[in-house]
């Protein structure tokens, strides 16, 4: 390994203590508190305890693959770009609760942001799979030049702007703790701050797994071998999540809460964990929109991912007729 390469492991080993120690204070000091109180350290640590939640751990799926398509500083500089967006939208979401002041206004914003972030995770998906092209179409004039050569950092923050929206509608206590103190007092600014520290909690234990996943793979040839399964694999990731996000869209939450996947995960949570556990009685007690469960949400689930995985298939035989 030569100067270049011991200098960039020796460097993601450093970065990965630092955020392992976080995340562990973090979570260590969420899970002994005897009450929520909100604070700045509440934001910080309520968002490192998202990872365990299955509305938001899918996050995972997305930003490793996304960085593992890339070299080592390329693949931390795009999974730091993804966070970048991930914490704007929930600076935003801290600053609309602060001048909306309640949780039943704010629930229609958060189900048309959900809405449009699953097109948009839907459209990088099909773009990633080749199947549509698209380009910014402001970025000859606004951008910077180095930004003009390759959006794939622009693309990276806007799919960590619209996928963060995941795991918004989850009943957890902690956050709900923290944005109700934000609605109670109506400052959008309070909002914006708390919202953005809950965003970066949310991103560590992410770039936490990034880390150690780059220095699995931080041999050239095994990456080189990677890069075109990783592409493949974030742009199915965001296939099936950006279906999942639109049907929470447009649904709501009851659909996926009563299936045996989220009761299973979060009752192994009530019981190991039950402060960051989902709770259906705080969901009661909020007055949350219940949505529609039932068949009908996960058909419009399934019927979104066959139509482009026909859509691919199609793509792959026109390509090998015209390749013979």
């Amino acid at each position: 390994m030569n100067r270049a390469g011991v200098a960039i492991k020796t460097a993601l080993v450093i970065v990965a203590f630092i955020l392992s120690a976080i995340t562990f204070v973090g979570v260590v000091s969420l899970l002994t508190s005897y009450q929520f109180i909100p604070s700045i350290s509440l934001s910080l640590f309520s968002g490192i305890s998202m990872i365990f939640l299955p509305c938001t751990f899918p996050l995972v799926f997305i930003i490793v693959p996304l960085a593992l398509s890339k070299r080592a500083g390329k693949g931390l500089a795009l999974a730091l770009s993804f966070g970048l967006g991930l914490t704007l939208t929930f600076t935003i979401y801290g600053i609309a609760t602060g001048l909306v002041g309640g949780y039943i206004g704010l629930s229609n914003a958060v189900r048309a942001m959900l809405t449009i972030g699953g097109f948009a995770a839907l459209f990088f998906g099909i773009s990633e799979l080749g199947l549509v092209r698209w380009k910014l179409p402001f970025r000859n004039t606004i951008l910077p030049q180095r930004f003009q050569q390759s959006n794939e950092y622009v693309r990276g923050f806007l799919i960590g702007f619209f996928i963060g929206n995941a795991g918004v509608g989850c009943p957890n206590p902690a956050f709900y703790v923290l944005f109700g103190y934000v609605a109670t007092l109506g400052d959008p600014i309070v909002g914006a701050y708390l919202g953005a520290l809950h965003g970066i909690g949310r991103v560590i234990p992410l770039l936490l797994l990034v880390t150690l996943a780059l220095l699995g793979v931080n041999a050239a040839p095994i990456l080189t071998k990677w890069q075109g399964k990783a592409k493949r694999a974030v742009a199915w990731v965001l296939v099936v999540l950006g279906s999942f996000i639109l049907n929470y869209g447009i649904f709501s939450n009851t659909w996926f809460e009563e299936s045996a996947i989220h009761k299973a995960w979060n009752l192994v949570l009530e019981n190991i964990v039950p402060a960051i556990a989902e709770s259906e009685a705080l969901e009661a007690r909020l007055a949350l929109p219940e949505g529609v469960g039932g068949i009908g949400p996960w058909m419009a689930f399934a019927v979104i991912i066959a139509l482009i995985i026909l859509w691919d298939a199609a793509k792959k035989r026109q390509t090998t007729k015209k390749a013979i």
